[in-house]
C-alpha cells in the first residue's frame, strides 16, 4: 500500500510542472501555489484549484494522462446509494474511496489511488463485485463524503437511539452528577461530534446550538451566512450543552454566567480547534463555536482578493522599515486572514517579529506571539511595553481599542518598529477619525501612519455551476455601472449544485480598499477636517473604494450583483430604492 500512495503522492506533486509546460498556468501561479502549499501541506493539485488556477477537471485529467486510469468527476456523477450502502463509512473514508455504481456485476469505485491494489482486493471480498478502479481527487471524494454522510443524517440516526433508548429529557433542577451521566452517555457524544464533525466538514465558521421555545436549533454559518441545519428535540437541550462544556473544560454547574473555552477535536484524524462560548437564554444556554481553520489563515496575500492596484500599493506599505498600519472592517470581515498573510509575506529570520493577541487563535512558526489576558494585569498595553523592550522589527496588536494601546502603538511606529493593528470602522478614513476620537493628537497620527486597508468579504460563486446573468437594471443603476461597463463585464450566478449544497455561493474574497497617507491626507488631519472630506481626499489620492472594489468583481465574474448590494450598500441612501434579496 506505502509504494502505490507514494507513487500518485509523486504524481500529484509533478502536476504543477505538466500544467506548466502545457501553459494552462504560469510561473507566478505555480510559485504562489507552491507557497501555499508549504504553509499547508496540501497536495499541489489540490492548492492550485483552491486559489482558482485551474478546475479540478483539467487536474484530473492531467492525472489521467499520467497513470492511464480514467478519472472520474465526482461532482457531476449521481452516486447510487445502493453502491456506497456496500462498504461502511469508515472503510471508504479511512481509504478515501467512493463506490459509486453497479452495472453488469461491476462495481465502479472512485478512488483517490487508484493503484492501491490491496484495497481493490479488499473491496473485492467485502462486495462480491469485479471492481473497476476510477481516479479521483481528494477533495472532491471528501466532499462526495460529506454528501452521502450529512451531519443531518447522523444526528437524525442517534436521535432515534436515543428516543427508543426512552433516555429521558433533564430538568433545570438535575444535580451535576446527572447532567455528567446525561453528557456521558454514548449516543449523546456522538450526537455532538456528528454536529462538530458536520461544521467542519460544510467549511463553517460557526456553528450556533440555540434554545428555543419548542426546539434546540442547530445552525452553520458558511461564507458569513447562517444556514440552518437540524432540529433536535428541546429534552436534549441539557444534556448536548454539558457535553459541550466538558468538552470545553467549563464549569457545568454554572448556567447563569457566560463562559468561554476551547475545544480541540479531530476530523477525519485532523485537528481543529473550536472557541467555545456560552450564553443563558429564557429557554436555556446558547453555545457558539467558532471553528478556527489553520488552513484558511495560511492563504497567501496574493489569494485575499486584492487587485493589482491595491496590492502593490499594500506590499509597499507592509515592507516599510517602520510606521503604523491599519487593517479596519466589522467583526468576521477577514481582518485576521489579511493581518496573519502580511506577517507571512515579510517573516524571515532577519526579522525579529511579535504579536500580542487575545486570543492567539493560530500558531504561526517563526512568529513570537503573546496572549492578552486582562484577569492578571497583561493588556494590549501593557504587553506592548513589555514588546518595545524585546527588540522587536515588527509588532503586530490584535485590536486598537483605548487610547493607551493607541498610544503605544503609535510611539512604538514613531521609534523605528513597522506596527500592524485593527480597528473597527466602516472604511479606511473612517480610522483616523477613530483615533482622533480615542483622544491621539492629529500630529501624532500623520507623523506614524502609512496606510490604511477597508475591508469586507463577498461569497464567490461556485465554479462548479457558474452560468451566465442577465443584470438587474436597476441594480446596475443603483451601483452606478454605467451601459458601457455593464457591456464588457462578465455577469454569472451559481445555479447551485452539490459542491456548494445548492446555495450557488463557495468560497469568499475580500473587497478592499487600500488608502495612502498623503501630503494632502496628512494636511486634512492637521487641519481637522471631517471625515467625509478624507474621503474625498483619499478618492483624490487614487484609492479605489470597497464599493469600487466589488463592482470589479462583479465584472469579472468573481461575485454577483446581489451580493456586492447586500454587503456593501450601507449607506441608507443607497439603499433606499432598492430592495434586495434575501441571503441565498
Amino acid at each position: 500500500m506505502g509504494n502505490t500512495l507514494h507513487s500518485s503522492a509523486v504524481l500529484m506533486g509533478q502536476i504543477g510542472q505538466r500544467l506548466l509546460q502545457a501553459g494552462i498556468i504560469d510561473e507566478a501561479q505555480l510559485e504562489a501555489a507552491l507557497e501555499r502549499k508549504r504553509q499547508s501541506g496540501e497536495y499541489l493539485g489540490e492548492v492550485l484549484i483552491t486559489m482558482g488556477f485551474v478546475t479540478s477537471q483539467v487536474v484530473g485529467r492531467s492525472l489521467e494522462e499520467a497513470i492511464g486510469i480514467p478519472y472520474v468527476d465526482l461532482m457531476n456523477t449521481v452516486v447510487d446509494p445502493e453502491a456506497v450502502g456496500l462498504v461502511s463509512e469508515k472503510y471508504q473514508r479511512r481509504h478515501r474511496i467512493v463506490p459509486f455504481k453497479i452495472e453488469d456485476r461491476r462495481l465502479h469505485v472512485a478512488m483517490c489511488d487508484p493503484l492501491n491494489v490491496m484495497v481493490i482486493d479488499d473491496l473485492h471480498l467485502m462486495t462480491g463485485f469485479k471492481v473497476v478502479p476510477l481516479l479521483a481527487l481528494n477533495t472532491e471524494v471528501q466532499d462526495c463524503f460529506n454528501r452521502a454522510y450529512t451531519a443531518k443524517s447522523a444526528a437524525d440516526a442517534v436521535l432515534k437511539e436515543i428516543e427508543s433508548a426512552e433516555i429521558g429529557g433533564p430538568e433545570p433542577e438535575l444535580s451535576v452528577d446527572q447532567l455528567v451521566g446525561l453528557a456521558e452517555d454514548a449516543p449523546i457524544i456522538r450526537l455532538v461530534n456528528s454536529i462538530l464533525a458536520g461544521g467542519i466538514n460544510s467549511s463553517a465558521s460557526d456553528i450556533h446550538i440555540e434554545p428555543q421555545e419548542k426546539c434546540l436549533r442547530v445552525r452553520y454559518r458558511m461564507d458569513g451566512v447562517l444556514y440552518e441545519q437540524m432540529v433536535i428535540p428541546s429534552h436534549h437541550i441539557a444534556a448536548l450543552v454539558s457535553r459541550l462544556k466538558i468538552m470545553s473544560h467549563l464549569n457545568i454547574a454554572e448556567r447563569r454566567r457566560p463562559q468561554d473555552g476551547r475545544i480541540v477535536f479531530a476530523a477525519e484524524g485532523v485537528p481543529f480547534d473550536l472557541r467555545v462560548s456560552t450564553m443563558p437564554t429564557i429557554y436555556g444556554e446558547k453555545v457558539v463555536l467558532r471553528i478556527l481553520d489553520k488552513a484558511g489563515i495560511s492563504v497567501p496575500l496574493e489569494a485575499l482578493g486584492f487587485g493589482d492596484e491595491e496590492g502593490a500599493l499594500y506590499e509597499r506599505f507592509i515592507h516599510r522599515p517602520h510606521g503604523m498600519v491599519l487593517v479596519t472592517g466589522p467583526t468576521g470581515s477577514g481582518k485576521s486572514t489579511t493581518l496573519y498573510a502580511s506577517l507571512n509575506k515579510i517573516n524571515d529570520v532577519s526579522r525579529n517579529i511579535i504579536t500580542i493577541e487575545d486570543p492567539v487563535e493560530y500558531n504561526v512558526a517563526g512568529i513570537n506571539q503573546m496572549q492578552a489576558n486582562p484577569r492578571i494585569g497583561l493588556t494590549f498595553a501593557a504587553g506592548l511595553r513589555t514588546i518595545v523592550r524585546q527588540d522587536p522589527d515588527v509588532i503586530m496588536v490584535g485590536e486598537i481599542r483605548d487610547t493607551e494601546t493607541a498610544e503605544i502603538s503609535i510611539q512604538a511606529a514613531l521609534t523605528g518598529h513597522l506596527v500592524f493593528s485593527t480597528l473597527h470602522t466602516n472604511d479606511a478614513p473612517g480610522a483616523i477619525i477613530r483615533l482622533q476620537n480615542m483622544g491621539v493628537e492629529p500630529f501624532l497620527i500623520t507623523s506614524a501612519l502609512v496606510g490604511v486597508v477597508g475591508q469586507r468579504l463577498l461569497r464567490k460563486i461556485c465554479s462548479v455551476c457558474a452560468e451566465p446573468e442577465t443584470p438587474d437594471p436597476g441594480l446596475l443603476q443603483a451601483l452606478g455601472i454605467t451601459p458601457e461597463q455593464a457591456a464588457r463585464g462578465s455577469f454569472r450566478r451559481g445555479r447551485g449544485c452539490p459542491k456548494c449544497s445548492g446555495r450557488g455561493f463557495r468560497g469568499r474574497s475580500a473587497a478592499y480598499e487600500v488608502m495612502r497617507v498623503s501630503d494632502r491626507m496628512r494636511d486634512g488631519v492637521l487641519r481637522n477636517v471631517g471625515g467625509t472630506m478624507l474621503k474625498e481626499i483619499a478618492i483624490s489620492d487614487g484609492m479605489i473604494t470597497m464599493k469600487e472594489s466589488g463592482i470589479r468583481k462583479v465584472l469579472s465574474g468573481e461575485t454577483t450583483l446581489d451580493e456586492v448590494c447586500r454587503v456593501l450598500l450601507s449607506d441608507e441612501g443607497e439603499r433606499a430604492n432598492i430592495e434586495l434579496p434575501a441571503a441565498a
